[in-house]
């Protein structure tokens, strides 16, 4: 079975980001639904390797859903851990998804069948509200996130082979720059230190690629 080699929990905190929540009245349905329908000048972060950042033509397509559930105690985000022996991102926090399929029609289709397919979640229940652009992960991909509204009551039946357990974090909680770390390491077999974002909750620590695209669904909402 494969492990991780790095341990993100002990990786060192440099900062706190510190900015603001959301509004709560922003995080509903209602608004939500607006906001993806307005223009508004915002600046996406991006914190991979800066030899991703260009967008390479070589990246590989892939998209996530970034589905946020209407419960009535408040709206949650729904995440997945992954199992131990993936070859890409085995034991880490992530969004459903993966890459684009060549039957796929678009990033929205990739990230509807890939949740289906990995928690069980029927696409009925799931209502598309727009995308954040792309992220290159320092692993070749190149990500769309494809946010959307889902609602309960829904049934879930994880695929064993790529999903150890599928988890719900309150929405607010993850929407405040209070609850986002700046932490720093030194990769195994990647030269130098490298900066990403860590969401502790509980007893679970979302990093990397999805810590950093909530980060852009954050900015986005703030705007």
């Amino acid at each position: 079975m494969k492990t991780l080699t790095f341990d993100p929990t002990q990786a060192s905190i440099d900062a706190i980001a510190g900015e603001a929540p959301v509004d709560a009245h922003r995080l509903s349905p209602v608004w939500l639904r607006e906001r993806f329908t307005q223009s508004l000048p915002w600046t996406p972060e991006f914190t991979e390797d800066a030899a991703w950042r260009e967008l390479p033509p070589e990246a590989v397509p892939a998209a996530v859903l970034i589905p946020l559930v209407n419960r009535p105690q408040g709206m949650t985000l729904l995440l997945t851990l992954r199992t131990a022996h993936l070859n890409d991102h085995a034991g880490q926090i992530s969004f459903p998804g993966g890459r684009v399929d060549p039957e796929d029609r678009d990033p929205i289709a990739t990230a509807l069948r890939e949740t289906e397919e990995e928690t069980g979640l029927s696409r009925q229940h799931i209502e598309v509200i727009g995308t954040l652009p792309d992220y290159l992960t320092g692993t070749g991909f190149r990500v769309t996130p494809v946010v959307a509204l889902v609602q309960p009551p829904f049934e879930l039946a994880a695929d064993v082979f790529e999903v150890a357990e599928i988890f719900e974090v309150p929405l607010d909680f993850l929407m405040d720059g209070a609850n986002h770390q700046r932490r720093s390491a030194e990769f195994p077999n990647r030269p130098g230190r490298r900066s990403f974002y860590g969401m502790p909750f509980e007893h679970y620590f979302i990093w990397g690629a999805t810590a950093a695209m909530l980060r852009n669904l954050y900015h986005f909402l703030r705007a």
